[in-house]
């Protein structure tokens, strides 16, 4: 009797997880179905109102001169013998110096830190990564090759190819994400983490599913999920989605700041329509709702999280709540005007804010390895 209980224990058990899981993706997947339906509503009225809408996109051929600004530092290429990827990288400072290592989030590539590649040069090697499927970096064609796990050790691997063995890793956005992660599993390579408008992983996902407002604004991750959709609707007249998320009044880089000019949107679209560009993008969201939890969350490294008031992706709460997971000195900075993009339109502030917290503490010295 006590084994027909056991057994029956047990089958209960599988089943209420099977149907937890079914609920899950269930839920998952209706969104997407949502968010695609309101997608080709808009597409179908923006053709009714613009019959001349075109679903081709010029590909760039010549780079815009600010990707050659010698200002900014030297382009160099690396090979990783473990992944057999190619990792485009900008580099500037002397060699030898500190380890300033940058990473950029979604659509953006190596140029969105060129006001920090000038400012931090003189004291740090500084080194903004194009990540993969990014840029100038190889674009892995599945979805797979997008886990955290291999992102994360994408930037283990190129440290080390540097010569170095710990560095003060700066991320925004996606590159938020895993500078978190970095800093979780790799916490004696990191003596600083710097994150601008990225919240903690945990964070992020716990707030999310207990606030209706972030999934909302989250919808995205949604929709991307979809094949070959999101390419379409992002790239349809010349990248009109993707002009827009850059210079609109809501979303845009710079109101109280700095604008993006011209020549600066035209680098990001010269990257951006490149064959394949846009699907290695989005397949850091195509990964997200598979990956594996973490086994552990906390940093041990100090921190310094730069938040955009102004950020129309993510509600601020979450900023105050990384606190939680940090097991060392936390500064937070709340940026006022500063949008999603704040490094770029709000730049001084932001190296400003980065300069003090990297003299604090343990001083200089602890940089070096």
């Amino acid at each position: 009797m006590a084994r027909v209980l056991h057994n029956l224990l047990l089958f209960l058990l599988r089943l209420a997880q099977g149907v937890r899981v079914l609920g899950y993706w269930s839920l998952i997947y209706g969104y997407c179905a949502l968010c695609t339906t309101v997608a080709l509503l808009k597409l179908w009225w923006s053709i009714i109102l613009r019959p001349t809408t075109t679903f081709q996109w010029v590909i760039r051929e010549t780079p815009p001169g600010c990707l050659n600004d010698t200002s900014l530092g030297t382009h160099c290429y690396v090979r990783i013998k473990e992944s057999g990827l190619r990792f485009h990288y900008v580099a500037a400072g002397e060699r030898g110096k500190p380890l300033m290592l940058f990473l950029h989030g979604f659509p953006e590539f190596w140029f969105s830190w060129r006001y920090q590649l000038r400012e931090f040069k003189s004291e740090f090697r500084v080194v903004a990564v194009d990540m993969r499927g990014y840029g100038e970096s190889d674009l892995p064609l599945s979805t797979e090759s997008y886990h955290f796990e291999y992102l994360v050790t994408d930037v283990k691997d190129i440290v080390e190819y540097l010569g170095y063995n710990r560095c003060c890793l700066v991320g925004h956005d996606w590159g938020g994400t895993i500078a978190w992660l970095f800093a979780i599993h790799y916490p004696e390579m990191v003596t600083k983490l710097i994150v601008l408008n990225c919240p903690h992983p945990s964070v992020f996902t716990d707030y999310a599913l207990r606030h209706p407002s972030q999934l909302l604004k989250s919808s995205h991750f949604f929709f991307f999920q979809l094949p070959r959709f999101p390419e379409l609707m992002l790239s349809i007249n010349d990248f009109k989605a993707l002009k827009a998320l850059f210079t609109s009044r809501s979303t845009g880089i710079g109101r109280k700041g700095r604008w993006l000019t011209a020549e600066d949107l035209e680098a990001y679209l010269y990257a951006l329509s490149q064959p394949g560009a846009l699907t290695g993008a989005l397949n850091y969201y195509r990964n997200v709702f598979s990956s594996l939890p973490l086994s552990q969350n906390h940093v041990r490294s100090p921190v310094l999280l730069l938040w955009g008031e102004r950020d129309t992706f993510l509600e601020q709460e979450m900023a105050e709540a990384c606190r939680l997971y940090i097991r060392n000195h936390f500064r937070l900075n709340i940026i006022s005007g500063a949008s999603h993009w704040l490094q770029q339109d709000q730049p001084d502030i932001v190296n400003t804010l980065i300069w003090t917290f990297l003299k604090e503490g343990e001083g200089r010295k602890s940089y070096r390895n």
